[in-house]
């Protein structure tokens, strides 16, 4: 998203095409990105970018917001998962993107004037006729999830889920384990902050959607560094990164879970995935909760 979207991309055109070649190269075969993301122009990038390695890769994208009157998609502008809609979204995406089939398409967010049941309907007809494979949903609740569920089979639930965000643990998570359903938390370094690199001192651009979130204000970033200490602390243990640390969390949550943290930079890149090097016990999983619970963080996510 962040190649094209939310604050000031980093790189040209090109540099971010050899950037997710390069990390085809060091093993990532899941790339995630969405119509509004530019919007549009991001489907464009993966799309070229991904087209010599297609058959090493699944890409994921994502219908549900309004156009508007030149045709461009916001979140500004509402939502729009009707029908005619979602299937001009499919066939646009196929051509952006330069694939037969999108391997997933999820609902970006629910649609309150369209039942779930008939979103997951027209997703089953496209499967059916080839173009989408797999049918996912984002930040959508687990009565949702189960209404969808009962007409198309539902691969993947992707939603915002980090030390700092655990909401989804009460219902989404096990509903997701009862029916079989990967989970795919979003911003799972919370947006930059578990990296540690991030304190009161930090001043946001204001193209960066950080400038405008509850989280990143002076007084919230003050307030919960007490979790960043916690990071540090487990991190000089692990010999890792506090990054490194927040995503190997996420991995020791469930073998289903699969977190996409967002890279423009291959420094970064090699970070996260050095995650998976971080084998966290059982028992240091556990002592994390607890010390999870005895912080409380300040800032709503939005």
């Amino acid at each position: 998203m962040r190649m094209s979207f939310g604050d000031k991309p980093i790189g040209t055109h090109q540099e971010m095409v050899d950037f997710l070649r390069a990390a085809v190269d060091r093993g990532v075969t899941f790339f995630d990105t969405a119509e509004v993301y530019g919007p549009f122009t991001n489907e464009l990038l993966v799309g070229e970018a991904l087209q010599p390695v297609r058959d090493q890769v699944v890409i994921a994208t994502k219908f549900g917001f309004k156009p508007d009157a030149e045709g461009k998609v916001s979140p500004v502008n509402g939502y729009d998962s009707r029908p005619e809609r979602i299937r001009q979204v499919a066939d646009e995406s196929l051509q952006r993107l330069r694939v037969d089939a999108i391997d997933l398409f999820y609902q970006h967010r629910p649609d309150p004037e369209v039942p779930i049941e008939e979103v997951a309907g027209t997703v089953k007809e496209l499967i059916a006729a080839g173009k989408v494979k797999h049918f996912g949903l984002s930040e959508s609740d687990a009565a949702t999830i189960r209404r969808a569920h009962a007409v198309q089979p539902v691969a993947a639930i992707q939603s915002e889920y980090s030390l700092w965000w655990r909401n989804v643990e009460a219902e989404v998570l096990p509903t997701c384990e009862e029916l079989g359903i990967g989970f795919v938390p979003y911003s799972p370094l919370g947006r930059g902050f578990l990296t540690g690199k991030i304190d009161e001192t930090s001043v946001f651009d204001s193209s960066d959607i950080r400038s405008r979130n509850p989280r990143f204000t002076q007084e919230a970033l003050r307030a919960n560094h007490a979790l960043i200490d916690l990071l540090q602390r487990i991190a000089a243990e692990e010999n890792a990164t506090p990054a490194q640390i927040a995503l190997a969390w996420l991995l020791a949550q469930k073998p289903w879970i699969v977190p996409i943290p967002g890279s423009r930079k291959l420094e970064r890149l090699d970070e996260n995935l050095g995650a998976t090097s971080v084998e966290l016990t059982s028992d240091d999983v556990t002592q994390i909760g607890y010390a999870l619970d005895a912080i409380t963080i300040v800032g709503d996510r939005y």
